[in-house]
């Protein structure tokens, strides 16, 4: 009986629990999960918090929630959300592989000061990958972002600038060249 009772009550609650959106607002909005996450995007919210929860999506295989959030976190002008449009198009994770596209996402991060930006366009660079090949320029943004501290840079460095250091299971077909 106190079973029953404990189950009708859960029930209730539960019931009285759901968010109802009517002419007077929003009563009981969901305020944790992707869900409200997804929310603050719809509404054009892009705090820190928000943009950083794309990480958690990609990475759990929704890549296309990451993709929507990044997108409009990026266009906000957070650089991180940057670099992971770039990580999305190189891979063509809920979307078509598109390494011009990767490139021009981290050379935006880059040129807004980041030093991930700057890391994954001087690779770009150095590969001839979505942008001409530029062993000169791909070293000096490397070397930027060794500068700033960027631990992956400094190791490109020390193996003399060779991508299979930091990238040794990278699909090879990808860097090749064209023609």
């Amino acid at each position: 009986m106190i079973r029953i009772a404990a189950l009708s009550l859960f029930i209730a609650s539960a019931a009285s629990a759901q968010t109802v959106e009517d002419e007077f607002g929003t009563l009981n909005p969901q305020d944790t999960g992707w869900g409200k996450v997804m929310s603050n995007i719809d509404n054009g919210i892009t705090d820190m918090t928000t943009c950083a929860s794309g990480y958690y999506m990609t990475k759990s295989g929704r890549h296309d929630l990451a993709r929507t959030l990044f997108r409009t976190c990026a266009e906000a002008g957070y650089t991180g959300a940057m670099t992971w449009m770039g990580q999305l198009d190189n891979n063509g994770l809920a979307g078509p592989y598109d390494p011009d596209a990767a490139a021009a996402w981290d050379k935006r991060a880059a040129d807004l000061g980041d030093p991930v930006g700057k890391f994954n366009y001087g690779l770009n660079l150095l590969r001839g990958h979505g942008v001409a090949q530029n062993q000169e320029l791909g070293r000096a943004y490397v070397d930027e972002a060794a500068r700033e501290g960027l631990k992956i840079a400094k190791r490109l460095q020390e193996s003399g600038y060779d991508p299979n250091e930091v990238t040794p299971d990278a699909d090879e077909w990808k860097y090749a060249p064209l023609f």
